[in-house]
């Protein structure tokens, strides 16, 4: 591994290998792990995964910063956006955020709802990791009045009875374990994780089965070629299973998903021959998924046309698809900056919030590499913003 990347402490080395040895004994009771197998390991694996654990995530101290932790804007374009709808659905409707994090978006996003008149009757959070739901329970505890974080629920699973509302993700889908695939004389196979004689971890290819090689063709014959001998690149063949599992109950609303990744055929580009597969460790990001596992974020950009059409299959239709910048000013960011500049309290609030702005919207930073998608069940009318309507590039999907 490259020594640009920070040495890890020994109580961190000791965490990773402890994963090592339980993924050691998986790879030696059972054979080779398809790699979304392994992804799932290294980000789930219960007190030992990278969502798991209690190491620090979010933020300066974390491995990255997401759009809710540079401050309140990002959060209150969102209900801008989301809270004519959950008002149209009335006093019943409730709002789920997939995914809490740092627990940054719910605190403001509780807030902007308060100031718009509508709140739902429940904030509901999906938080598989134990650790992340109990900084979020003492975030919003210290932080929300109590009226408000009493609309707080946690879930342990997505709700199993038709509800209405609002669905939020903000980077879940990018941690979807991921099917890495390859070209072989025309086959397509699939990428798992073996151990050498040594007993380190290594990649290794296997003829696919009949799920991913499917997935693959369909990919091919929808960008209209075939894939070059060699190609490799990521598949989540299981999205439309899971979002029918996340969503299936929600009888009326609106998803909301923002996330970094492209249209299909952007996705796939002949030069993109090794996908989009990342690890995050301490605000540095590398290609090598098999160093220190549990101590880094895998990621993997999404196929929003992959997205479009599993929502498809659950019954939803794409509302809109634009980039973060568009969808943002759409959500009237201009608005909701202008008003927090004039309630800042001094000049350093005032940058702050700029360069919030900044980070958000310019093109080599968030505002082009995130896309945000919306996606509707269930109503007689679309009550979003007219100018985040008129941004709508659904017609590249």
């Amino acid at each position: 591994m490259p020594s640009r990347l920070p040495e890890p402490s020994a109580d961190e080395r000791a965490h990773s290998d402890h994963l090592l040895q339980l993924l050691r004994e998986m790879i030696a009771s059972h054979g080779p792990l398809p790699f979304s197998q392994y992804m799932e390991r290294c980000l789930y694996a219960p007190g030992l995964g990278y969502y798991s654990a209690g190491r620090t995530k979010f933020g300066a101290a974390g491995d990255f910063v997401t759009a809710p932790e540079l401050g309140p804007l990002f959060a209150r374009c969102v209900i801008h956006a989301l809270q004519p709808t959950l008002a149209s659905l009335g006093d019943e409707a409730d709002f789920l955020e997939l995914g809490g994090g740092s627990g940054a978006f719910a605190e403001a996003a509780l807030l902007a709802f308060a100031d718009s008149g509508t709140l739902p009757r429940h904030y509901l959070i999906l938080e598989p990791s134990a650790d992340l739901r109990e900084r979020q329970r003492e975030r919003l505890a210290a932080s929300l009045p109590a009226e408000l974080n009493a609309r707080v629920r946690w879930l342990d699973r997505p709700p199993e009875q038709d509800w209405r509302g609002v669905l939020f993700a903000n980077e879940v889908i990018d941690a979807l374990p991921a099917t890495r695939f390859t070209m072989r004389d025309g086959e397509v196979y699939e990428e798992y994780v073996a151990l050498d004689g040594e007993g380190r971890l290594m990649r290794v290819d296997r003829p696919a089965d009949a799920l991913v090689g499917g997935a693959v063709r369909h990919v091919e014959r929808d960008i209209g070629n075939e894939f070059a001998a060699g190609y490799r690149s990521e598949i989540l063949p299981q999205l439309p299973y899971w979002i029918q599992a996340v969503a299936g109950s929600l009888v009326a609303g609106l998803m909301l998903f923002i996330d970094y990744g492209y249209v299909r055929r952007e996705f796939y580009l002949p030069q993109r021959d090794d996908g989009t597969l990342m690890a995050h460790y301490r605000h540095h990001a590398h290609n090598d998924p098999l160093y220190l596992p549990g101590l880094n974020d895998l990621t993997a950009s999404v196929d929003f046309t992959a997205l479009a059409e599993a929502g498809n299959s659950a019954g939803f239709s794409v509302a809109a698809y634009l980039p973060q910048a568009q969808f943002l000013i759409g959500a009237g960011l201009q608005a909701i900056f202008e008003h927090e500049q004039a309630q800042a309290a001094d000049e350093h609030a005032r940058y702050r919030l700029s360069q919030q702005v900044k980070t958000l919207m310019l093109p080599d930073q968030m505002g082009e590499r995130f896309q945000a998608m919306l996606l509707a069940r269930g109503l007689d009318v679309l009550a979003l913003p007219a100018e985040l309507m008129a941004a709508d590039q659904g017609g590249r999907l």
